[in-house]
């Protein structure tokens, strides 16, 4: 994960629990004010609660048991008490319970030994925010995508990608097919994945976009780390719409090839949309990647090959 981000999603979290203790201490000592008879119904189980343990210290195992017993029922009938005076007085009965945001992982961020499911969310709403910023992004829109850098066959196949983009950004959905774009450089392959994503952003998914090098760099180091973290490929796991930029680029290593394969399999087989463009033709996704990748991507993912002139050199032509 970003370390940047991770520490804002940290930050957020810790305040959340931080407001739901102070809520809850502004809770007490409001009704301690208002209805007494709970404050001391309260102090009378502490009370008994501390004579309790003491009596307890030196007990059997089986009159320890009874007393503990007796404890959990004092317990019991007070909570009950508590909650039939604040309901008369017009108190919701959880009035003086803690209420977290999450109250899955009560504000911790953690379910067990991994990130809860908000801290996951959370993390992708700030990622996405982040991306919203990216200036390329704000500028590559699909009315910013101009057709007359291509000639001939090659605007009538451009023709045809741009509405299939457009079309795919409006329906976009956590069901929507995979894309693989590819071609040479200059030929519109980022401008319509941007488009794609400022769509689907404003539709409320959370959108990953990162070239593959970056992408793997983050999880090879989270990975041989002393902690041994999954932070970072469970992000690109789990969010709704990952967009990968030059695949190809990345060195040539069994770990980042098998990885690659992780990321397309597994998002493929848990049903979750991936975009990935690359310079790289079929011959040359063929010769760089084993069977397995080629296989999965040409099978499953919708195929789209960029073609003509490089836009970028006609642009500085012009200039």
């Amino acid at each position: 994960m970003d370390i940047d981000t991770l520490e804002k999603v940290q930050e957020i979290i810790k305040n959340r629990r931080n407001k739901a203790y102070s809520d809850n201490e502004a809770r007490i000592r409001e009704i301690n004010e208002k209805l007494p008879q709970i404050r001391e119904i309260n102090d009378a189980l502490y009370n008994t609660s501390r004579d309790l343990i003491s009596i307890i210290a030196g007990k059997s195992k089986e009159e320890a048991a009874a007393k503990v017993e007796q404890l959990k029922r004092n317990n019991l009938e007070a909570q009950a008490m508590t909650r039939m005076l604040l309901r008369s007085n017009g108190y919701p009965e959880d009035y003086l319970d803690l209420h977290y945001t999450c109250p899955v992982c009560c504000d911790t961020g953690y379910k067990g030994e991994r990130y809860c499911d908000c801290f996951r969310e959370l993390y992708g709403k700030l990622a996405s925010s982040e991306l919203e910023r990216n200036a390329l992004l704000s500028a590559s829109t699909f009315d910013t995508f101009s057709l007359r850098y291509y000639q001939g066959a090659d605007l009538e196949k451009m023709q045809k990608k741009l509405e299939f983009c457009r079309k795919y950004a409006d329906e976009f959905s956590t069901d929507s097919e995979s894309i693989l774009m590819f071609g040479r450089t200059g030929l519109g392959k980022t401008h319509l994945s941007f488009a794609i994503a400022n769509v689907v952003l404003a539709k409320g998914y959370s959108v990953i976009y990162d070239s593959v090098i970056n992408t793997l760099r983050s999880i090879e180091k989270e990975h041989f780390s002393r902690e041994h973290s999954s932070d970072a490929i469970d992000r690109v796991m789990d969010c709704d719409l990952l967009i990968l930029d030059d695949l190809g680029t990345e060195y040539e290593t069994a770990f980042y090839n098998s990885t690659v394969y992780n990321i397309i399999n597994t998002r493929l087989n848990s049903g979750k949309p991936t975009m990935i463009s690359t310079n790289l033709d079929f011959k040359g996704i063929s010769r760089r990647y084993d069977e397995r990748v080629v296989s999965r991507i040409i099978s499953t993912y919708k195929c789209l090959e960029f073609t003509g002139e490089d836009v970028r050199l006609q642009k500085i032509k012009e200039k």
